[in-house]
């Protein structure tokens, strides 16, 4: 258990300095494209409501367990070759599932272009992010759509696997990285095939609902955690509770609502898809305007969150007697 402790740290100081850079190869794209593979031949093999179904949870269980799984084996086998070795790739593997970096760095890529002016950059950029239409959005959207992406990835980006590593930490045989990849597939899986559209209507549903229920107590969890560090924990959870209700998703809102009603902006409004309009409930009150300073802000808090989970984890380690 001590090594797990080890490992957590090392995991967070190495997402906090490096992220994920561009050319290594990642967990989520090896975890991508197996769920590609196997989305199409489920897709081709089952042809109803029912198949599909079944085939979802299927698409569910060898993913998520296969996950956990294969990291577990991987670190083992490292650690066989060398203690250290084992250290090494457990570390990289957990700092992987970390977020943290990464969002920062996406949310300044497109904050940079819009300092000069150039929303034609900004919004390409923000492009690749987001799944709204973003070839006509003005300034104050683009600001609008970075902070949601922000607030809504600080819970299933960030805050949700460190709890899982936080989990895992304290059950000695499996440890912090097989926990946190398994939720890093779950996530995955939502993002890929949890849609109520065809041709994931049937074939996403297990994942989209399991992700639901892995996310949530993480997600209530920054939810106090931010209700904390505002000072004002019964304003915050009062906003959250008269918004967050009112958005589809039971977790997406109440992560975005927290940061609206810590940083006294509003989130939610028309958003365009492929042509489509779709109107998203409003998430705190417009006190403020969303700036890039609102978009700095809310990154700080994300990492506050980490650093205060984290110093509880270690805190709770240091006072177990056998540990």
């Amino acid at each position: 258990m001590t090594n797990n402790i080890y490992i957590l740290i090392i995991a967070a100081f190495l997402d906090y300095l490096i992220g994920d850079p561009w050319d290594w190869p990642h967990p989520v794209q090896i975890m991508g494209w197996v769920i590609s593979r196997l989305t199409n031949f489920f897709l081709h093999l089952c042809q109803n409501s029912l198949t599909q179904r079944l085939a979802g949870i299927v698409l569910g269980i060898i993913l998520i367990i296969g996950s956990g799984l294969v990291g577990f084996l991987m670190i083992q086998i490292a650690r066989w070759v060398h203690p250290l070795l084992g250290m090494a790739i457990d570390s990289i593997l957990l700092a992987s599932c970390f977020a943290g970096k990464s969002l920062r760095v996406a949310a300044e890529a497109v904050l940079q272009p819009l300092t000069v002016g150039d929303l034609e950059k900004a919004r390409k950029i923000l492009s690749n992010y987001v799944g709204r239409d973003t070839q006509n959005l003005s300034q104050a959207e683009i600001y609008r759509a970075v902070l949601e992406t922000v607030a809504e990835n600080a819970t299933d980006g960030v805050m949700a696997p460190l709890f899982y590593a936080i989990v895992g930490v304290f059950i000695p045989v499996v440890g912090p990285t097989p926990l946190a990849l398994a939720y890093k597939a779950s996530s995955t899986l939502d993002s890929m095939v949890g849609y109520r559209e065809a041709p994931y209507t049937y074939l996403g549903w297990f994942c989209a609902r399991l992700e639901d229920c892995l996310t949530w107590l993480p997600c209530r969890l920054t939810v106090v955690t931010l209700a904390l560090l505002s000072g004002k924990p019964m304003h915050i959870w009062q906003i959250c509770r008269r918004d967050a209700i009112n958005d589809p998703s039971p977790n997406s809102g109440w992560s975005e609502c927290a940061y609206a009603a810590f940083l006294g902006v509003q989130m939610g409004g028309t958003n365009w898809y492929r042509g489509v309009a779709k109107s998203k409930p409003l998430l705190g009150d417009a006190i403020y305007a969303i700036t890039a300073t609102s978009i700095q802000n809310a990154l700080q808090l994300t990492r506050y969150c980490f650093l205060l989970w984290l110093g509880i984890a270690i805190a709770i380690f240091l006072m177990l007697p056998n540990r």
